[in-house]
Order: structure tokens, then sequence, then C-alpha cells
């Protein structure tokens, strides 16, 4: 998010300082003009949106939540911060669906504990997507599963592991929006055969307007969300256009006054950014 250049993939953990809050830590990606961003300063425009949206939004359908988190502008194409969609679209629905009482607090709770295990890169370096521990914090803050529980960790661990195999069946290279739609499609499954949620989710066929923005090459046709129209690969050609269609729901309150605040910060960074 610095100068454009294509991002190098480090095997070995390198000390590295961010080059806009200067804090040094070890890191394993950069570009080749020696740029690095830290996980706080790369998440930091894109958590605000996924946080108003979680907090806001009225729809019940995870999916739906998590398209419109994806459709902001300003959102990278790899990342962590798609941990943080895809549990905060999955507890903004369970809290809107209401019959276990979750709430904002219990939103914030999954995102704080996202946190402490979604990082940037780590599933190529430790095989594990940061999204699996994001759904398994979801279920956990519904079962009040913690260390020296039994049933509870029973549970939320095999949510995990559903996830994580779900995910594996959809990599080579990795996708992260394609994560967000296959895990929450493999949660809401879950939840519905262990607690009866029913969270509604409509009746679309989700294509992907990313594919041409993959910095490792996108799957194409090996991706059940891949959009293909007459045998060729279409994309869309404004990437506001879903943002823009999203953001005149009425189902998210206050959208323009959010929708405003991000892209005056959007436009304000333009021209800035190594390309992740």
């Amino acid at each position: 998010m610095v100068c454009g250049s294509p991002l190098q993939y480090l095997e070995q953990a390198q000390s590295l300082s961010c080059t806009y809050c200067k804090k040094t830590e070890l890191g394993h990606i950069r570009c080749p003009n020696g740029h690095y961003i830290c996980e706080t300063c790369h998440n930091k425009g894109a958590m605000k949106t996924i946080e108003d949206i979680a907090y806001s939004t009225a729809s019940k359908d995870p999916i739906e939540i998590s398209e419109l988190m994806m459709s902001y502008p300003g959102l990278t194409m790899l990342g962590c911060q798609h941990a943080y969609i895809a549990g905060g679209a999955l507890m903004a629905a369970l809290k809107n669906e209401g019959s276990k009482g979750m709430s904002n607090t219990d939103i914030a709770e999954v995102f704080n504990r996202t946190r402490k295990q979604a990082h940037g890169g780590y599933c190529g370096l430790t095989g594990v997507c940061g999204i699996a521990p994001a759904i398994g914090a979801c279920i956990a803050v519904l079962t009040g599963s913690k260390c020296g529980k039994d049933e509870e960790q029973r549970i939320t661990m095999e949510a995990v592991t559903r996830v994580a195999r779900a995910i594996t069946e959809l990599t080579g290279p990795s996708c992260c929006k394609a994560y967000v739609r296959i895990s929450l499609q493999t949660a809401v499954k879950f939840l519905k055969e262990k607690f009866d949620i029913a969270l509604p989710i409509k009746d679309i066929v989700i294509k992907c307007e990313h594919s041409g923005k993959h910095p490792h090459g996108c799957r194409e046709t090996k991706c059940p969300f891949f959009e293909i129209e007459g045998g060729v690969r279409t994309m869309s050609l404004n990437p506001m256009e879903k943002y823009d269609e999203f953001f005149s729901m009425t189902y998210l309150q206050g959208a323009m006054d959010i929708k405003t605040k991000h892209l005056v910060a959007l436009g304000a960074s333009l021209g800035a950014g190594c390309q992740p």
C-alpha cells in the first residue's frame, strides 16, 4: 500500500519497520523496495467499515452482510480483514436473528479474539487461515466455550474443523474472498444442525467480481464463485457499482454517512499503496 510493487512473501521472518507508524517487528510480507506495513496500519481503514456494518446492519443473512463488507473499495484483495468480515457477518446475523440474545458486545468480543489469531500470510506459513478461528470465536461466544469446558469446546472445535476443511478444498492459490463465502455457508449449515438456528440465506448465485485483482492468479473455473458468461470470464468494470448498490439499501442505518466518510478517506489515499 505504498508504491504499487508486487509483494514478497518471506519463508523466514525478518525485522521490518512499518512505513506508516515506524513500529519495528518480525514480519513475513514486504515489497522489494523495502516497504512494510504492520497489521494495525494495514487493517485500519477497512476495519472501521467492517465494524460499522457489523454493528449497524439489520440483515439476518450473513452472506449478504459479508458481500456488503467486501464491496468496500478500500478493502485489499487478500488479507486478514476477511477474517473479521467472516466473524463479524456471522455474529451480526446471529444478533439480528435474536434467538440467542447476541449483542454488539458479543460482536466486539469476536473481533478481539480474531485479532489474536488472524495474521497476514499465516495461511501459507502455518496452514491455518484466520477465518477458521474467526468462525470458531463466534461459536465459542455462542456456547460459552473456554478452557475447561466439555461439550462447548468440542462443538467449537468441530465447527473450526469443518470450516478449515471447506477452505482447504478451495485452496490453490489462496483466495480470502472465496474463503469467506464457503466458511459462512459451512457455518450456517452447522448452526442449523447443532442449534436449530436458521439464518436466512437468499437463494442467489454468488458471482465474484474480484477475479482480475488476484495477485497470485485466480483459480477461475475451479472456484464455485467464478463468474462465466458465454464461456468468457466477466468482471465488474466499475468496482464502485456494488458498493453503491448495497449502500442504497435501507437495512443499514446511517449508510450514506458511513459511505461518505470512507470515500473521503479513500480519496485521500489514492495513488499510495503496494498492491496486496
